[in-house]
């Protein structure tokens, strides 16, 4: 039950999230950073392939922003961070309540038998 693809996909999808979060703080950090290039994380397109596979395991990956950069050099835009931030937490709470309903079923089940 805990191998199983939703499982391994859930665990996937909280560590490419929680990976996009730290980016996005590091990001925020560097904001004022002349030459700073943001951190754009990855792991969704790997995922879904994965599932579609049967398999469920995916690495996130992290690359450098090819945005247009300021005069300083630094590509960090606050509107982009405050945008990812918001929608990375939206699907971490999803994630997390998705991985919950796994959980209690197998305490519902575990307390009848």
């Amino acid at each position: 039950m805990f191998e199983s693809v939703t499982s391994v996909a859930l665990e996937s999808a909280l560590d490419g999230l929680a990976m996009r979060q730290r980016a996005i703080a590091n990001n925020i950090a560097n904001v004022n950073t002349p030459g700073y290039h943001a951190e754009r994380v990855s792991f969704e397109d790997t995922l879904a392939r994965s599932v579609a596979h049967g398999d469920g395991h995916a690495t996130a990956t992290t690359a450098r922003s090819l945005e247009p950069t300021r005069l300083d050099g630094s590509n960090v835009n606050m509107d982009t961070e405050t945008l990812s931030n918001i929608d990375t937490v939206l699907r971490y709470q999803f994630a997390t309540q998705a991985a919950s309903g796994t959980f209690s079923g197998i305490r519902t089940a575990l307390r009848s038998s």
